[in-house]
């Protein structure tokens, strides 16, 4: 008699939600963990897939990503499930492709249609991004953002603004801080965490921002090259940790021109890692700097982190930043995303936004990903049968009768 639809076996765990980091087997039943323990009898499950070898997470969480295709004909989102299971990601969050007015069409169109779970943060900006619209502050409406995210909770999780005024002069109809001003209204209004993405300039420094900023609220694309981090001595700048203990989170948000290795490893080595890893992944970079999730987790494993916290910064602190710590765990009773990933050794170039390589000798693939219980990638066919014992009608176990012509 088994007990669960599907084990898989001899994997190191590393679940930072539980604190584990141990060689454990993960048994699933429909579509939640069911159980976490070691040397569980293959015999139980209808499905046992070995994992020797291999690290097992819970599907990893990339919470700047923008996977919402307006009505615009041009647009900047990949779509989200040819790009986040292979890199064993479940969930993602758009940051603030859509604001008020298209919120509905994105949940319609995106959101309620792709497998991989997906959040949002809305822009302070009506209209979303990106256009001149971003620049009127007639479209800056706090209540109008808040009463969507009030709304939608389900699909929600904070109010985002961006992309404000970079260069030209601030004037009455521009003030400097209007855009950020009336998101953080919003965020008030709906009690859910603002995420930032900012240009320190004169008049709107970036140590004014994190003093603006309410514990909860995130600024990404934190080891970007105009942001003053670092000190004199090269070394995070004080207030950094001052803003830090406060409750203000920083998150990575790589991007194609938002992580720069002469940021990022002097405030590593000083003590100042990321709260989060996020790839503000987009169509601008998808080929180029950023890739995938993986790739931007295997920067931050080679310039010295450990694989614990990088995997602790892509699930259980992400989660528990957006008001979901109900993820990024494999608790028993969780809903079953899971990432097989592997950690491979040997010579690889990383690429920063600035076109500099770092030279790693580790790398992150993956190798299967569960998604509530349903295995949605699987690069070397783990959970399937060698072609000399598969029947001919197996087939049918993935596409059903009927679906489509043999």
């Amino acid at each position: 008699m088994t007990h669960y639809d599907l084990l898989l076996k001899g994997g190191r765990v590393i679940d930072p939600a539980n604190n584990i980091d141990a060689p454990l087997d993960v048994a699933v039943r429909g579509d939640r963990i069911a159980q976490v323990a070691p040397e569980m009898p293959a015999a139980q499950a209808a499905q046992t897939i070995d994992a020797s070898g291999m690290v097992v997470t819970p599907g990893l969480i990339d919470i700047h990503t923008h996977v919402y295709h307006t009505r615009e004909p041009e647009t900047l989102s990949v779509i989200a499930d040819h790009h986040t299971f292979r890199s064993g990601v479940t969930t993602v969050v758009d940051t603030g492709t859509a604001g008020a007015k298209h919120f509905l069409h994105f949940k319609r169109t995106v959101i309620d249609r792709w497998k991989t779970r997906i959040f949002a943060f809305i822009n302070i900006v009506q209209s979303g991004m990106i256009g001149d619209f971003e620049q009127d502050i007639n479209e800056m409406d706090p209540e109008l953002a808040a009463s969507i995210a009030l709304a939608y909770p389900e699909d929600c999780v904070g109010i985002k603004t961006a992309h404000y005024w970079v260069s030209a002069p601030f004037d009455e109809a521009h003030p400097p801080w209007a855009a950020v001003d009336r998101a953080l209204e919003a965020a008030e209004i709906c009690q859910k965490p603002l995420m930032v993405d900012f240009w320190h300039r004169e008049g709107r420094t970036y140590q004014e921002l994190l003093s603006k900023m309410q514990p909860g609220d995130i600024h990404t694309h934190v080891y970007a090259q105009q942001f003053p981090i670092l000190d004199a001595q090269n070394k995070p700048a004080d207030f950094m940790f001052e803003a830090r203990e406060r409750g203000i989170i920083f998150d990575l948000g790589h991007g194609a021109g938002s992580f720069w290795f002469r940021q990022a490893i002097p405030a590593l080595r000083g003590g100042f890692p990321p709260d989060s890893i996020s790839t503000d992944l987009h169509i601008g970079n998808v080929n180029g700097v950023v890739h995938d999730m993986l790739n931007t987790m295997s920067k931050l494993l080679c310039m010295g982190m450990s694989l614990k916290e990088v995997i602790s910064r892509s699930t259980v602190a992400p989660a528990r930043e957006i008001g979901h710590p109900e993820l990024g765990t494999l608790s028993i009773g969780a809903e079953a995303d899971i990432a097989v990933l592997r950690q491979e050794r040997g010579e690889f170039g990383y690429v920063d936004c600035g076109y500099a390589r770092l030279d790693g000798d580790r790398k992150l693939s993956c190798e299967l990903t569960i998604r509530a219980g349903e295995i949605v990638y699987d690069i070397n066919g783990r959970s399937r049968p060698h072609w000399e014992d598969a029947p001919p009608e197996y087939w049918q176990i993935r596409y059903p009768k009927g679906a489509i012509e043999p």
